[in-house]
């Protein structure tokens, strides 16, 4: 089996356009990207995953693609990007970039060409019906801003399919000259040194769309023709795919009845995150515990990708109505932080209201749980968001780098405003102050990333709720590997308590505190755990210095 690299990984996400601009037009590009890569190692991060990066009217942030086999002029050339892939190499950072497949724009040359003509070559690359759909106004991805999703097209005499917005038509995934396009794009960008894809809208591209069909039928088959082309490629080719699904239907993006991952790699853990801010706001830890519980058993060679704050709003679609409800009144109670009616589009740090103990328990926690860990720019040093921008990107702010003008992004108006005032603003939150203070939210960040490191229990082994006697705030939970075993400690209430976990003591070889909100001081009694209000402890149990372990499977 190949180096399953990215269990360990620390992955980053970001949009070029939005980190930093190297040539003073306002435009974060990959000149400026390779110049922070310094910045980003030293934080530990070992993948980049690079929001879209081709060419596009930009009417959707860049998911709307006119040429999937280059880059956007506005972020450099293709020589640029293969500079960084090169610079990143360097430095042990892998980059993996998003795979949009499920449309295109509609200035693209294909969907141009499609709706021309009715002989078109083109014309079967999307989904089309000669009649006006019953379904015409069902299923929408963004409600609020989308009122259907089939819609006429005076020129093609037709209605096309988009189940996002009206200029985002969507490719016809029966058509198998689509599929063998989807390859051929994915040999470009490996060839050229990506590590792998992050999958936009994962479920729709497998989707075998029928207008007036309430539940298409999906062909999973292609997840697996995707697998073994990207593997013959490169054989540690990494697929990560967004798809927020019903749980009983996780198993199947993963792989088929076979007890082997075949199919992708990694999937977001949707259902944790839903249920990790609900425990947040209860400030108690049976939501995570029931989601650890409840999530289905991975084939082998999979794995979670665990975040608290991605570039799209929170999105807590997966919880009951009630709820929700309970999320939104505690971070989001204000209609203007609210989306769509089921997600709330601000940061974590004013969603904590900038609690420096709130925002260390939640990523020590996210961080401890099974899985690899994905961090979105700028949580590391709290920044905040802009509600005066419209929808998601109210989080899509330029990266504050210093309190220079434009927080160091750029000398020039930058593409959107940078967060300049209250709180979050760029001179009382960015890199170069943080960067000054061993104190800072950056700084704790470095070390927590370094003890992760020194882990390889967390992403590699096994993640088990402990259930002993303990205080109903504290969520207790352990990893094992043939490394090692560790224990973990996350109080998500205000109130200091104590634990005992003496049941423990019989595997523990001298415990110790790898990791803590504070010094607790002295050698750990398991028997007697005291961890303050917001507080957390790893704890390492002990180590398997054996040599001639068995390989991670």
């Amino acid at each position: 089996m190949s180096d399953r690299w990215y269990s360990k990984a620390v992955i980053y996400c970001l949009d070029v356009e939005t980190f930093q601009d190297s040539n003073g037009d306002g435009i974060g590009d990959f000149p400026g990207l390779v110049s922070r890569l310094d910045y980003l190692a030293r934080l530990g991060v070992t993948c980049l995953w690079l929001h879209p990066i081709h060419p596009t009217p930009n009417r959707d942030d860049g998911y709307d693609v006119t040429d999937f086999y280059n880059v956007d002029p506005k972020l450099g050339t293709l020589g640029d990007f293969a500079t960084l892939l090169h610079e990143a190499d360097l430095l042990g950072i892998k980059v993996i970039i998003d795979l949009v497949v499920n449309h295109t724009s509609d200035e693209h040359p294909w969907f141009v060409a499609a709706r021309g003509s009715a002989d078109s070559p083109y014309r079967d690359w999307y989904v089309w019906s000669d009649s006006e759909p019953s379904d015409r106004r069902q299923g929408m991805v963004f409600p609020g801003e989308q009122t259907e999703t089939w819609t006429y097209d005076r020129r093609a005499r037709s209605w096309y399919y988009h189940r996002f917005y009206d200029f985002q038509p969507d490719l016809n995934f029966r058509n198998p000259l689509v599929r063998r396009e989807v390859m051929k794009i994915m040999t470009f960008w490996l060839k050229l040194g990506v590590a792998g894809f992050r999958i936009d809208a994962a479920p729709f591209i497998l989707e075998l769309t029928e207008a007036g069909v309430a539940d298409c039928p999906k062909e999973f088959t292609f997840l697996t023709e995707l697998r073994e082309h990207a593997q013959w490629l490169r054989a540690d080719a990494l697929l990560l795919a967004e798809a927020n699904v019903e749980a009983d239907r996780i198993p199947e993006y993963f792989g088929d009845a076979g007890g082997s991952a075949n199919r992708l790699h990694m999937l977001f853990d949707f259902q944790l995150n839903g249920r990790f801010m609900l425990a947040l706001a209860r400030e108690e830890p049976e939501p995570i515990i029931e989601a650890l519980k409840s999530t289905p058993t991975l084939p082998q060679g999979a794995q979670w990708a665990t975040f608290l704050r991605n570039h799209d709003e929170v999105d807590l679609s997966r919880l009951t109505a009630d709820q929700r409800d309970e999320v939104f009144a505690a971070f989001g109670p204000d209609e203007n932080m609210q989306l769509y009616g089921r997600g709330i589009r601000r940061r974590l740090a004013p969603m904590l209201g900038g609690d420096r103990r709130r925002l260390e328990l939640a990523y020590a926690l996210q961080f401890s749980l099974r899985g690899t860990p994905v961090l979105r720019y700028g949580e590391e040093i709290g920044m905040g968001d802009d509600l005066s921008l419209p929808d998601r990107q109210s989080i899509r702010t330029p990266m504050q780098w210093s309190f220079l003008p434009n927080a160091g992004f750029s000398t020039a108006d930058p593409v959107r405003p940078v967060v300049s005032s209250g709180d979050y603003g760029y001179k009382k939150v960015n890199v170069t102050d943080q960067r000054q203070d061993p104190s800072s939210l950056l700084a704790w960040f470095e070390r927590m990333i370094r003890t992760l490191r020194e882990a390889p229990e967390i992403g590699s082994g096994t993640c088990t709720h402990v259930d002993v006697p303990a205080p109903r705030t504290v969520l207790v939970h352990r990893a094992d590997h043939h490394t090692g075993r560790m224990v973990f400690l996350h109080n998500l209430a205000d109130e200091p308590a104590t634990v005992d976990l003496g049941t423990l003591t019989a595997e523990a070889d001298h415990p110790n505190d790898v990791l803590s909100d504070v010094d607790y001081g002295g050698p750990v009694d398991l028997k007697s755990l005291k961890i303050n209000g917001f507080g957390y402890r790893w704890i390492r149990l002990s180590r398997d210095t054996v040599t001639g372990a068995p390989p991670i499977s």
